[in-house]
């Protein structure tokens, strides 16, 4: 429970126990900053109307003090609430208590609730910061950037006395401080800016020739939103396209990314930018069932891409009639024709040829000595690579050849869950699963059949956040490759022990039912066929954009404009190889914007309505699974998801957040994470079973566990929240359940 008082350097102070304001000052003051000593009264004591410790509290500090609200939703990345909340100066004992129920009754004034209500923030709790009064001679505030441009400029504004001068209009002067002092104190605003990683706003005092850090919070005057939720009331989810891009975008990678998933509804896109991560848009995809009357059957068709709706929400419809989405529909289906078409007809073509292509792309790329050059090879040859091969490529990797969902559960009413499961792997045999082929590789690599090198041209293009042209590869990383193998299990041994559980279940079913047994292995042979193409073609997708991370790495360096160019979307790079280099003003809000959402956790899996990263992220209460702006959906007691692998196991959890915690995991232990992809399969080797917050029946996890003979669980939404590292839980991966035992 929290306490109703915390220090100021108590590090369980966060934002949820004493608010915005006073999780900042915790901040500053454990960063050995000088700020004013105090206390917080926390919002526990707010919820209980608790004063209980105040007054000795007080007394030890001495008087008089600044009594300031800390709301929870304050002095946010996305919302400073500046203003809106209630400070008392020179407070001493007798009014403390008054000044502290001044401040508490300011989170309900109207000017604060309407400032709520218009910013979406739904709920906020009040902390109170009760700090000794600094006897100003002259204060003010710091911008780390000028707030009206973004550029890396500080701004210094002063008036004699307290700051309130200021904030009521009264003329500052920066002549009040001499050079000393404003280096001083430009010094303390470069060590705020990169403890918070952002621009800052920082109040300021100077008192007997020190200076006092009085406040700190995040200019968000010229600050950047990617949110399409608030274009409107839509279901989005990542279920399937958050293990391509698990992590925030760059603006250069996501108008990529839009090259592939331009398709609209009328004015609705399919997919969109919350907080810089990649969702789609269900209520577009569900406006097709609509249109044909068969909206439960796609949406239960579509979870084998897109992952389960949870119970209880609601997907809302577009607000366009029938006829106008029917009409649609018709007017954008060109392209998705043309691309099934090339798809058919080109894409084996295309997958033979591409690692030639793409080793020749790179190779000219290097040899360009100027912008201009760089911009010709573009519009010759890179621009037919990414408007042309990659959407044939994704068109590959999207497609499920031969019904595997409903020939799944056929097979289940014959053989059973895990029989059924075992049956539906193999696929790696032949030609290859591309899923697989990195972790084989590497284990070659460690028993001297392959090179180092051989791997770098085969797999090197491969890894856990593939898409995204910030991220080196592989093949770019001279240690990855021995660091991968160093608890690298043995993925042969665990593919050689599923072919024999592979070959019995296939005797059961040939002795239960022999007349059906070649029907089936052609079934078989059709969706594992369908599972390599499909998989290949997103290896060689991924193999094309490494292509375009070279291009941009040519063309930061052709323009000295180093990696600035991944802040630009692609059109204003080329734009930029042509000359106009103003372009690189909006690189530093852009960038501001990525660091911003990077140093969110991962968003909820499914989200309706407008949404906001940054407060979800602040709120107590918030959660990983679901986030509904429309109504209250209750939090499932259980963690239970798709069936991705069968087998049942007992052991002991390991959560990860990120694939660079790898290391962290022993071998026996139960892999609980948010999602998976290609970068995270040599941890499967080590793992007793995979369970996953992200993920569908097709997903990265099920599909190599289910190659691994590993139960995995998949898409359970709420598994980080619900399990915690050192926890005795069993995955039942036929079931779909996973169930905590104990604590170790």
């Amino acid at each position: 429970m929290i306490p109703l008082i915390l220090p100021l350097d108590d590090p369980a102070a966060d934002l949820a126990a004493v608010g915005g304001k006073g999780a900042s000052l915790v901040r500053l003051t454990r960063a050995r900053l000088p700020v004013p000593a105090g206390f917080c009264l926390t919002t526990r004591a707010y919820r209980e109307r608790s004063m209980e410790g105040v007054l000795e509290a007080f007394r030890e500090l001495g008087g008089p003090v600044a009594v300031r609200s800390s709301a929870t939703a304050e002095d946010l990345p996305s919302l400073s609430f500046a203003g809106q909340h209630d400070t008392v100066l020179n407070v001493s004992e007798d009014g403390l208590f008054d000044a502290i129920l001044q401040c508490w009754d300011s989170l309900r004034s109207a000017r604060a609730v309407a400032y709520r209500e218009n910013n979406g923030v739904e709920s906020a709790e009040m902390a109170v910061v009760v700090q000794r009064m600094v006897p100003a001679e002259v204060s003010g505030v710091l911008f780390t950037a000028d707030p009206l441009t973004g550029r890396p400029e500080p701004v210094i504004n002063a008036v004699r006395g307290l700051g309130e001068a200021l904030v009521s209009g009264e003329a500052d002067s920066s002549d009040l401080l001499s050079d000393v002092r404003k280096r001083e104190l430009i010094e303390f605003g470069e060590r705020i800016e990169n403890l918070f990683k952002m621009p800052m706003d920082v109040e300021w005092a100077l008192a007997g020739d020190e200076f006092r850090i009085l406040q700190a919070r995040p200019i968000t005057s010229f600050r950047v939103e990617w949110n399409d939720t608030l274009d409107g009331d839509y279901l989005w989810s990542n279920g399937n396209v958050g293990e391509a891009l698990p992590e925030v975008m760059t603006p250069v990678t996501w108008s990529l990314v839009k090259v592939l998933s331009s398709m609209t509804i009328g004015p609705h896109r399919i997919s969109g930018n919350i907080g810089g991560r990649f969702y789609l848009n269900i209520s577009t995809y569900s406006a097709l069932g609509t249109a044909v009357g068969r909206t439960e059957r796609m949406l239960r068709s579509g979870e084998e891409t897109f992952g389960r709706i949870p119970a209880g929400v609601t997907v809302p419809p577009l607000p366009m009639s029938r006829l106008a989405i029917l009409a649609a529909v018709a007017r954008g289906a060109g392209g998705p024709i043309k691309q099934r078409i090339l798809y058919r007809t080109q894409l084996p073509r295309l997958v033979r040829e591409n690692p030639a292509r793409c080793a020749a792309a790179r190779e000219a790329i290097a040899a360009c000595t100027t912008p201009q050059a760089l911009l010709d090879l573009w519009r010759n040859d890179i621009d037919q690579l990414l408007r042309h091969v990659c959407p044939i490529l994704d068109a590959g990797a999207r497609m499920i050849a031969g019904g595997p969902a409903a020939f799944r559960r056929e097979l289940v009413a014959l053989v059973g869950e895990e029989n059924a499961t075992t049956l539906l792997t193999g696929f790696h045999a032949g030609a290859g699963l591309s899923s697989i082929g990195p972790l084989i590789g590497l284990a070659r690599v460690r028993s001297g059949e392959m090179s180092f090198a051989e791997y770098r041209e085969q797999w090197g293009h491969r890894s856990h956040n593939e898409f995204e042209v910030h991220q080196p590869r592989p093949a770019e990383a001279p240690t990855w490759i021995a660091a991968q193998m160093d608890r690298l299990g043995d993925p042969v041994a665990l593919l050689e022990r599923q072919a024999t559980a592979r070959a019995r279940a296939w005797d059961r079913l040939v002795a239960a039912h022999p007349r059906q047994a070649r029907r089936i292995e052609r079934r078989l042979a059709k969706i594992g066929a369908g599972a390599r193409a499909r998989e290949q073609a997103r290896s060689e997708m991924a193999r094309a954009f490494w292509v375009m991370r070279a291009f941009l790495l040519r063309a930061g360096e052709l323009t000295k404009s180093g990696d600035d160019l991944f802040f630009l979307p692609i059109d204003d790079v080329l734009r930029l190889l042509g000359g106009e280099t103003s372009l690189l003003d909006r690189v530093h809000a852009q960038r501001r914007a990525y660091e911003r959402y990077c140093l969110l956790p991962p968003y909820p899996a499914v989200i309706r309505g407008r949404f906001d990263p940054e407060s979800w992220a602040a709120s107590p209460n918030r959660r990983a699974d679901l986030h509904d702006a429309t109504t209250d959906v209750p939090m499932p007691s259980d963690v239970t998801g798709f069936p991705g692998s069968a087998g049942v196991v007992e052991g002991v959890a390991r959560v990860l957040r990120r694939i660079d915690e790898g290391r962290a995991l022993e071998p026996g232990e139960i892999l609980v994470t948010s999602v998976t992809n290609i970068g995270w399969t040599p941890l499967f080797t080590r793992a007793a079973a995979i369970v996953t917050d992200v993920g569908a029946p097709l997903s990265h996890a099920a599909i190599v566990a289910r190659e691994l003979g590993i139960p995995a669980v998949v898409g359970c939404g709420n598994a980080t929240t619900r399990i915690a590292t050192g926890d005795v839980i069993q995955v039942d991966g036929a079931r779909g359940t996973v169930t905590k035992v104990s604590r170790k």
